[in-house]
């Protein structure tokens, strides 16, 4: 198996009773170099969450739910080489920093592939499959959050057509720039 052979994974939902799985990759995600600039958890919070969490996030975005999807991409031997969720906010709702959502759109978060399969392509083909599942469901556009110093995130997420709104979400000590596809 090469790890630049794009023969060598398929992209899929994941299914419910996998939350071992989806603990796993996800504590992997935070224990990544740039975890900080990435995600809005921490491996030392994640790694102490009891089973029933697991197992209810992970029915939530599984093959078959309405209001998310997690999807991955599966190489031969079950191993999975990256993985995204795609969430879906409603036109009138707040979303989970208390702004307005004003249409209906795709949220993508959770976005992390394992080093070995950077640059493979695998990361294309998770964004092709979740943004698909968001247009299917009526999203008018679709977006996510990059932090300001995370530049290869940047950088990635422009290539695979997201363009800088305009909007940036302060947090603490740091700056979001929200990208959109629409």
């Amino acid at each position: 198996m090469s790890a630049s052979d794009p023969r060598d994974w398929a992209v899929r939902a994941i299914r419910a009773d996998e939350w071992a799985a989806v603990k796993a990759m996800r504590l992997t995600a935070l224990r990544d170099p740039l975890a900080h600039l990435a995600f809005l958890d921490t491996y030392e919070r994640a790694v102490v969450r009891p089973e029933s969490y697991w197992r209810e996030r992970t029915a939530g975005a599984a093959e078959g739910a309405a209001g998310a999807r997690q999807v991955v991409a599966e190489v031969p031997g079950g191993a999975w080489a990256g993985t995204l969720t795609v969430l879906m906010e409603e036109a009138g709702a707040t979303d989970w920093a208390g702004h307005p959502v004003e249409r209906r759109q795709g949220h993508v978060v959770g976005v992390y592939v394992r080093p070995q399969w950077r640059g493979t392509g695998v990361i294309g083909e998770l964004f092709d499959a979740g943004v698909a599942w968001a247009w299917g469901r009526g999203a008018e556009r679709v977006r996510l959050l990059v932090h300001e110093d995370n530049g290869r995130a940047q950088g990635c997420y422009r290539k695979l057509g997201f363009v800088p709104s305009g909007v940036t979400v302060p947090g603490e000590n740091e700056l979001e720039f929200v990208l959109v596809r629409d």
